[in-house]
């Protein structure tokens, strides 16, 4: 074959009609950000306040009313329905399938949370709390863990049915938003304009939200890394720690997924294990055991009003989960459609009820003990004296806090050693995920029978992360992060049109009885 055919086919492996506008347009949005970076924030802020002003009610509401369609659909006649054929295995083992579930569910964001967002509730608690007191620490944990719970993965989960249902079941040969929808407006909009710009809002919401997560994950690491070799942080730093994790991701898209994502996935969940057990054994073990049996009894307490908290009366003036609330779940919209599009790629031969209930119950499972261990180590070290843990976050350095209070503890090094190795594997699985689902989306190759490209995969990682460096080097990042939460509003649209699309076409084909394990 000669080298022009050879390329030919290789521009045949991207659908440049939606990636190229959607890159153009991050590129468009980031050059501004990156100029007049504090002016952008002040911008950005004042439009996203004004929008938990106005709509901070149909943020939470938009959480309860997924978490209802996921239960209706986990036990309904709609959950039986099996992703693709129902006398096959699941592609993965359970254990094996909540693992990646867990690693691009969770990623290192909940090394980051678990571990500090205590203190900067505790610091600005809710419904008149005094500050820093033993009340606002323990409401600290519980809404560290409420983050972390049913409505956030209900938000990620909800689009897969319809995505996953399209790919095995109708067998279509690509992954679209758009053509998930093909039901609801047709062949003429979907294979239009308008189906065009559907999947466009998918990918710039994506790509802005890989970005910044990246840009966010790096100091998880760098932080760290500067505290066991006494170095300062600076962008060398977060340069060198970037080009690992993308040579590690690199190693991981050569393997694919079977020997890539889900080895990487299984393995942390054993180290990430270990590294708790460590914690408790050398560390506060007993304390962590009842602070986190305090913390969930609180939380269990206080769901309902946690979930439904607008502070309309302003009773004890603004606190911090009021914001951080509904910035939570629209940053999470931004990766509703990333999240669901992969859970639907791995979740061949599982039910509708399988895929949904395990992306619920298994990453809130871990998430849970992930910060009852992380947040009590936190809080032991604050009330024994050996770390100021709310001085710090009050002076807007939560990330220095994580290295101060692993140093804390006996065999810091070690201990250190663990943490960065764990955040690295996330941050890798992390951008596996994110570019083998932005590659199935983009990919020109029929994805109910093939693998995205790997090449493509490592090209679509290339991008994202000259685009996260370039954001932490010159400016910009801090915006992005808003528009990212801006971004998530057309998503949440999309998201109700897919839950639509499934029951859709789960009703045309009479899927409960015609796709069902014998045994159902």
């Amino acid at each position: 074959m000669s080298t022009k055919r050879k390329g030919r086919q290789q521009k045949k492996l991207i659908d440049y009609q939606i990636f190229l506008p959607a890159l153009f347009i991050i590129i468009a949005i980031s050059i501004p950000l990156s100029l007049y970076e504090d002016e952008s924030l002040k911008i950005l802020n004042m439009i996203f306040n004004k929008l938990v002003d106005v709509f901070s009610w149909g943020y939470l509401w938009y959480a309860i009313i997924l978490v209802g369609v996921a239960f209706y659909l986990s036990f309904s006649k709609y959950g039986k329905v099996v992703l693709g054929n129902p006398a096959d295995k699941p592609r993965f083992t359970l254990f094996e399938y909540a693992s990646i579930l867990i690693a691009m569910g969770l990623g290192s964001t909940i090394m980051r949370t678990g571990m500090t967002e205590w203190a900067n509730v505790a610091v600005n608690p809710p419904f008149g709390v005094a500050p820093q007191s033993a009340e606002a620490i323990l409401w600290g944990n519980s809404y560290s863990m409420f983050l972390w719970s049913f409505q956030t993965f209900a938000i990620f989960v909800m689009a897969a049915p319809a995505m996953g249902y399209i790919l095995h079941v109708r067998k279509s040969p690509v992954m679209r938003i758009s053509e998930a929808c093909r039901v609801i407006f047709g062949d003429q909009f979907t294979d239009g304009v308008g189906g065009k710009i559907l999947d466009v809002i998918f990918l710039i919401s994506i790509l802005a939200g890989a970005a910044v997560t990246l840009g966010l994950g790096a100091p998880i690491v760098t932080y760290n890394l500067a505290e066991l070799l006494n170095i300062e942080i600076n962008f060398t730093l977060t340069f060198i720690v970037t080009v690992v994790w993308v040579l590690l991701f690199s190693v991981s898209a050569y393997l694919g997924i079977e020997r890539g994502i889900k080895k990487l996935s299984t393995f942390n969940m054993y180290l990430a294990g270990a590294f708790a057990l460590i914690i408790m054994l050398i560390g506060p073990g007993v304390f962590i055991l009842n602070y986190f049996t305090d913390s969930v009894g609180f939380l269990v307490s206080n769901y309902v009003d946690m979930s439904f908290h607008t502070n309309a009366l302003s009773m004890g003036g603004t606190s911090h989960i009021e914001s951080q609330t509904i910035f939570w779940f629209a940053y999470n919209a931004t990766w509703a459609m990333l999240h669901s599009v992969f859970a639907a790629k791995i979740s061949y031969g599982r039910t509708i009820k399988e895929m949904i209930l395990t992306y619920l119950m298994a990453p809130t499972f871990i998430s849970w003990v992930a910060t009852g261990v992380l947040g009590g180590l936190g809080v032991n070290s604050y009330l024994s004296g050996d770390v100021s843990v709310l001085d710090t976050v009050a002076n807007n350095d939560a990330m220095q806090a994580i290295p101060d209070i692993l140093s804390s503890l006996p065999f810091s090094t070690i201990v250190l050693i663990m943490f960065i190795t764990i955040a690295m594997i996330f941050l890798t699985t992390t951008l596996d995920s994110t570019t083998y689902t932005i590659a199935s989306y983009t990919s020109t190759e029929n994805m109910s029978k093939v693998e995205p490209s790997k090449y493509l995969r490592i090209i679509v990682a290339a991008v994202i992360t000259v685009l996260a460096l370039i954001l932490m080097r010159i400016g910009g990042l801090p915006p992005l992060e808003v528009v990212s939460g801006l971004l998530g509003l057309p998503i949440i649209v999309v998201q109700f049109l897919t839950i639509y699309a499934i029951k859709k076409m789960i009703d045309e084909d009479k899927a409960w009885k015609t796709n069902v394990r014998d045994e159902e």
